[in-house]
């Protein structure tokens, strides 16, 4: 099934209607065979109606499995794939491919004309994200130098993967979603390593505080870039060229993408378990630090996405592409923030471990924001037909298989 990808000022793209409940297509493309007038729960599967329980679970399984299990994190991390575990590459390819399979290419024109959109997009990535990181790095760690360091790591590294499932869980405009990460893919290859100059050397000089200094590799950045961006996004791409080709556009959106919707969802709780399982010992072994290194990374979550979502809305985007905004601006790609870490730092160090917390809260964060943001649309987007409807009684079911 697929939702309406206009904004309220951009001309309406001929599209089904959206169907009658604040669920995402990620969710909607699982929904269980039931009568026109079941409640909306009742239509959802098991993993979408308790999708947030799950991805608690996956967390709690990947800490314990961790923490309990002897050698686990150095079997996991013996075969990497551009520095990241192959278990979570695979994991993260899995998880973005169905989203990306869902993308109408041949729409994605209407994004790289929105001039406000993409101008908006880059100065919230570029320089609002790194700066406020910066900010409440100083601010709320000021005797903690590796820890500190990593934060700003954290705030370089824009989100390219698990981004797109924040988008299509809360409904978001998915071409818009493609077209920014893509952007921000390019821009993580130009300008990461100048810019962790610039926050860990030039800027602490300019103001007179304690400067850290760190090296960067280009070459593995944009291995990341290739890897977990390119593979997914060209496959994406061929199958939905070859399929609309064969089968027509309607068999394709019909029948075929609501049958590999859920394998996204699969990927995001195995890459959540890996994850954990991964770095498990590291996050249980020290609480506290855990604790202090959790409070700016709260506020720079909850401050990047309200920010945001107010900037589209006053710069009137419509809701799909404000909560496209405020995701892509919000999330970071804390795989490269943890394999630049521990590749500069080493695996012990504090750098490390910032790093290594960063989807600790990221994660549970940006799931309760999906909901806010679903919430958000139902109450201050009024008649945009981009923006979930509030369920009704007896709400009006498409077809999805």
């Amino acid at each position: 099934m697929w939702r309406a990808a206009s904004t309220a000022v951009d001309p309406p793209v001929d599209r089904p209607a959206r169907q009658e409940e604040p669920v995402s297509d990620a969710v909607a493309e699982t929904a269980r065979p039931a009568p026109p007038d079941a409640p909306v729960l009742a239509r959802l599967s098991v993993l979408d109606r308790f999708l947030p329980v799950w991805i608690v679970l996956a967390m709690a399984v990947g800490l314990l499995l961790g923490r309990l299990v002897p050698g686990l994190d150095d079997a996991l991390g013996a075969v990497t794939v551009g520095d990241v575990s192959l278990p979570i590459a695979v994991g993260l390819l899995l998880m973005m491919y169905p989203v990306l399979a869902k993308v109408r290419y041949s729409e994605t024109a209407r994004v790289t004309g929105d001039r406000r959109l993409l101008v908006a997009s880059l100065v919230l990535n570029w320089v609002v994200g790194p700066a406020l990181m910066f900010a409440l790095a100083w601010l709320m760690l000021p005797d903690s130098p590796e820890f500190r360091t990593g934060l700003v790591i954290v705030g370089l590294a824009r989100c390219i993967a698990m981004v797109l499932i924040w988008n299509d869980l809360s409904c978001g405009d998915r071409e818009a979603a493609a077209v920014l990460v893509a952007i921000n893919s390019v821009f993580q290859v130009l300008a990461f390593a100048g810019l962790g100059w610039f926050y860990l050397e030039v800027l602490p000089g300019w103001l007179g505080l304690e400067t850290a200094s760190a090296e960067f590799s280009v070459g593995a950045i944009l291995v990341s870039v290739l890897v977990f961006l390119g593979v997914p996004l060209v496959a994406g791409f061929l199958t939905r060229t070859v399929g609309e080709r064969a089968r027509g556009r309607e068999w394709y959106e019909g029948r075929f993408l609501p049958r590999i919707g859920p394998v996204a969802l699969y990927g995001l709780l195995f890459t959540i378990v890996m994850l954990f399982a991964l770095q498990g010992d590291a996050i249980t072994s020290a609480p506290l630090d855990v604790a202090r290194i959790a409070l700016p990374l709260l506020a720079y979550f909850v401050l990047m996405f309200a920010g945001s979502f107010l900037l589209g809305m006053r710069l009137r985007l419509g809701y799909a592409k404000t909560s496209t905004l405020a995701f892509t601006a919000s999330g970071n790609n804390f795989e490269l923030a943890i394999a630049v870490a521990i590749g500069t730092f080493g695996v012990a160090s504090g750098q490390a471990l910032a790093g290594v917390v960063g989807p600790l809260i990221e994660v549970p964060v940006l799931v309760a924001l999906v909901y806010v943001a679903l919430w958000a649309g139902r109450r201050f987007f009024p008649g945009d037909p981009t923006a979930p409807a509030r369920a009704t009684s007896r709400p009006r079911v498409e077809e999805t298989r």
